[in-house]
C-alpha cells in the first residue's frame, strides 16, 4: 500500500529555495536545469530521498509537487503507473522574471529499488 507524501527542499544555482512533495517509495531525486548568468544552462540536484530503498510498494499513481518559495512556480503532476514502469518524468515550466521569461526543466527520477530485491 502506498504511503503519504514526504516533504523535501533544496536551493538552486542562484540560491532560490524550492519545496518538493514526493512519494517516499518511488522518488529518488529531483534535478533542476535553469539559465544562469552568462547565457548558459546549469543543472543541479534540488532534493534527494534519504531512503536508499522503498519500504512499501509505491502504488499505482506517481504524485510530485514542486513549489518555489517566492511563489513564482507551483506545479503538481500525477501520473498513473499501473505496471510500475516509469523511471523518470521531465517537466518544463516557463517562469516570468520581470520582462523576460525563463525555461526551467525539472527531472523527477524515481524507481527507488525495493528492500526485497
Amino acid at each position: 500500500m502506498a504511503r503519504h507524501n514526504r516533504e523535501g527542499r533544496g536551493l538552486d544555482q542562484l540560491g532560490n529555495l524550492w519545496r518538493i512533495s514526493y512519494q517516499p517509495d518511488w522518488f529518488r531525486l529531483l534535478k533542476l536545469s535553469c539559465p544562469v548568468p552568462g547565457g548558459r544552462r546549469s543543472s543541479r540536484t534540488l532534493c534527494r530521498n534519504p531512503a536508499r530503498a522503498a519500504d512499501a510498494e509505491p502504488g499505482r499513481a506517481i504524485r510530485t509537487r514542486i513549489t518555489a518559495a517566492d511563489g513564482s512556480v507551483d506545479v503538481a503532476v500525477s501520473l498513473e503507473d499501473r505496471d510500475q514502469v516509469v523511471d523518470h518524468i521531465v517537466i518544463a515550466v516557463r517562469r516570468r522574471r520581470g520582462r523576460t521569461t525563463e525555461l526551467l526543466k525539472f527531472a523527477v527520477h524515481g524507481a527507488l529499488p525495493s528492500r526485497r530485491s
